[in-house]
């Protein structure tokens, strides 16, 4: 992990940006939730961490036992002590039924609002992505469904079947678990770095960019014995082991990962939507070409040949962004080279410098394995859109763009990639209208917490609300649900929403073509939360007929933490 903190002359640290390198998939794909996996919760639990400590606590003082800050035993002073005046306070509020709302409150009641702390800035935690291609976060390795054996490791298969082989992460078999653990590992190492970031960056602030077309780049490389010869890049393709998938998601039917060979029942699919041409075929050789997705432009091309490449400087560091997924050894080797290149250049500026990639940038372009995984064929190696060649064609063009940083000369802006915006096509319907059921209103409660309810921390509370579909209204800035504690005997605190990690927000329809729709609000008490008096508010906007959003809101009956 390479980690940048942000310091005002003012204010003090005001955020950071770290680049670590694992996949986004704690979370699986049964998962229907929107999630920021475990980079989001790594975020999520340093800005909390952060807010609460200031940053100036030591490390070891400062993170809880669940890895959760805690946020809202600060905020809520005398608790009270007394049970059965808790419960007392919780029986005297009941559930209230939906009401009219602005959209403002939704925005006004969320517990990170700018609007408190309009006087300073906020800190912001960024946990970037870099060559993630071949690095999972299910780190307890890969077995099959069926007989909890591991999966053959050449294939990633079960029986001959990829459908069956899942990768499993550390709090297997609870992903949101997985998801927490691998997010506050990542949290944990950057308070760490974060806490004994000295070096300043000194010096100039610059960057370069360009297009390219990948489908046909001349690459130079060295033979050996000496002397040079002159590869190209391919239009792009997808191997047959790119339908595999991978542990993390497999795919379906008889693909498997190490495929070089391909069968003839998927190359007549292949070809009824393109046959690849003999250069084609070799080009990308040994990869079998199960989608000719350079040569395919119906309704437009499915796959983008001309790619935005960028280098950043700040100082003595330098951010390499690319436009794909570059496996652990690419991406490697393009740091490798790149500071070889930068030191090379004779400028006294990069000699102690610092290379970071920064990936998925800009735009996406499926995978860059090195020349060696590319001949093994795993989806990685399949998902190499351009062929063989094409990491070296990133290290090629990437050594342009570092002699033009060193020497202060311009490049060629290059190639414009086609703008496809007035093109797309959506297969999503629109929302026509939302209703109740006849006397009931938007934000009733559907189901609600018993009366004189206790629970204890690290236990699950659930309420459900007569809702409409959350895409009338996305509550950017906002929240759809909020957990607040009671503070004295009248007034309510805003404690957790559903931008934290703890708090789940579930929509459903009684039926698929049903204009009546429910939300679910799943609270799982964090170990670290106050005890005290509580209750859930859910934040919403229906559509009418005719076209109008209007907003509500609605809320629970109290409870009690203990």
């Amino acid at each position: 992990m390479t980690l940048l903190k942000f310091v005002d002359d003012e204010w003090g640290p005001v955020g950071s940006f770290n680049w670590f390198a694992t996949h986004g998939t704690s979370m699986s794909r049964t998962n229907s939730l929107i999630s920021g996996d475990n980079k989001g919760a790594a975020a999520r639990f340093m800005e909390d961490w952060f807010e609460e400590n200031g940053g100036g606590q030591a490390y070891s003082d400062s993170l809880q036992v669940d890895g959760v800050p805690r946020r809202v035993s600060n905020i809520i002073q005398n608790l009270h002590e007394n049970y059965d005046e808790l419960l007392e306070l919780a029986a005297s509020f009941q559930s209230t039924p939906g009401r009219p709302a602005t959209r403002f409150l939704s925005v006004a009641r969320r517990v990170r609002n700018p609007l408190r702390q309009a006087d300073k800035p906020g800190f912001v935690s960024a946990f970037c992505q870099t060559n993630c291609g071949d690095v999972s976060p299910n780190v307890l390795g890969a077995f099959c469904t069926d007989t909890g054996q591991p999966c053959d490791f050449n294939h990633s298969t079960c029986g001959g079947k990829n459908e069956l082989c899942y990768g499993r992460g550390p709090g297997y078999p609870d992903e949101f678990e997985s998801t927490r653990i691998i997010g506050d590992r990542q949290f944990r190492k950057a308070v760490d770095l974060f806490n004994k970031a000295t070096e300043q960056l000194k010096g100039k602030i610059d960057y370069r960019h360009t297009y390219l077309d990948f489908s046909k780049l001349n690459v130079t490389l060295p033979k050996q014995g000496g002397g040079s010869e002159v590869v190209k890049t391919c239009p792009a393709a997808m191997g047959f082991a790119f339908a595999a998938g991978t542990t993390d998601g497999p795919g379906a039917f008889d693909f498997k990962q190490g495929d070089d060979q391909g069968n003839p029942f998927w190359r007549l699919v292949r070809n009824v939507l393109k046959t690849p041409d003999e250069v084609q075929r070799d080009c990308h050789h040994p990869k079998p070409i199960l989608l000719d997705t350079g040569e395919m432009t119906k309704p437009y091309d499915w796959a983008p040949s001309i790619l935005p490449i960028q280098i950043l400087r700040i100082g003595q560091l330098v951010i390499l962004s690319v436009p794909g997924e570059f496996t652990t050894m690419a991406g490697r080797r393009l740091r490798d080279a790149l500071k070889t290149a930068l030191i090379s250049g004779g400028s006294k500026e990069f000699k102690n410098v610092h290379v970071v990639i920064a990936g998925l940038t800009n735009t996406y372009s499926q995978y860059v394995t090195t020349f060696e995984e590319y001949q093994v064929q795993r989806y990685e190696g399949a998902s190499t859109l351009f062929g063989p060649h094409t990491l070296s064609a990133y290290i090629q063009e990437f050594k342009k763009l570092a002699t033009a940083l060193v020497t202060s000369s311009t490049i060629e802006s290059g190639l414009q990639p086609p703008d496809l915006l007035d093109q797309q096509i959506s297969l999503l319907p629109p929302v026509v209208m939302d209703a109740t059921p006849p006397g009931v209103k938007f934000g009733d409660l559907y189901f609600d917490v018993p009366m004189n309810s206790t629970f204890k921390r690290g236990g699950m509370v659930n309420v459900t609300f007569w809702s409409a579909c959350p895409r009338n209204d996305l509550m950017t800035e906002g929240t759809f649900a909020l957990v607040e504690i009671l503070h004295g005997k009248d007034s309510w605190v805003p404690a957790y929403d559903d931008d934290d990690f703890c708090l789940r927000f579930k929509w459903s329809r009684p039926a698929k073509l049903s204009p009546r729709s429910y939300a679910t609000i799943e609270w799982r008490i964090p170990e670290s939360a106050a005890p005290g008096v509580y209750r859930i508010r859910h934040f919403g906007a229906s559509k009418s007929l005719f076209g109008s959003i209007s907003h509500f809101t609605g809320t629970s009956s109290a409870f009690v933490v203990a």
